[in-house]
């Protein structure tokens, strides 16, 4: 299954230059626990870094600074990675491995985000197909007991 099909296409995004305070207040208006800082370049959202809710905390608050002496640009984690629509769950689940992330932004091939892939999306989906594995052998063991009557 690509990516692209099971990423949140509902994406929080925002602008290097907002605030952290407002950072926070969306992460919690939109329930998530991340949000995605973008570039807009001809038209497109381009991904140029996260804000987590570990980020507000520990870079923020456990320090003392005051939320809104700070903005996105400032606190957003480095060196963000993405992965291509198209890619396969399994690869993203390896490359989220790799990285040490829990949460990934999806792109098209023009690198403009699409949506994002965070570990809870790959539990629940493993989670579905390893109960449908387990009807599946649940329903096996009933037709051989009925075969063998």
């Amino acid at each position: 299954m690509p990516v692209g099909e099971l990423c949140i296409r509902e994406t929080i995004v925002v602008g290097r230059e907002e605030s952290a305070l407002e950072v926070a207040r969306l992460m919690r208006r939109h329930h998530v626990g991340d949000v995605v800082v973008v570039d807009e370049i001809e038209g497109r959202k381009i991904p140029v870094g996260i804000v987590t809710d570990r980020d507000l905390v520990v870079e923020i608050m456990a320090m003392g600074i005051l939320p809104e002496a700070l903005s996105a640009g400032e606190i957003m984690s480095d060196g963000l990675a993405t992965i291509g629509e198209e890619r396969g769950v399994f690869e993203a689940i390896g490359y989220m491995r790799s990285l040490g992330v829990r949460r990934l932004p999806v792109v098209d091939e023009k690198g403009a985000l699409i949506g994002i892939l965070t570990l809870d999306d790959l539990l629940e989906l493993l989670a579905e197909e390893l109960s449908d594995i387990a009807r599946l052998l649940k329903c096996e063991r009933r037709k051989e007991m009925r075969r063998r009557a």
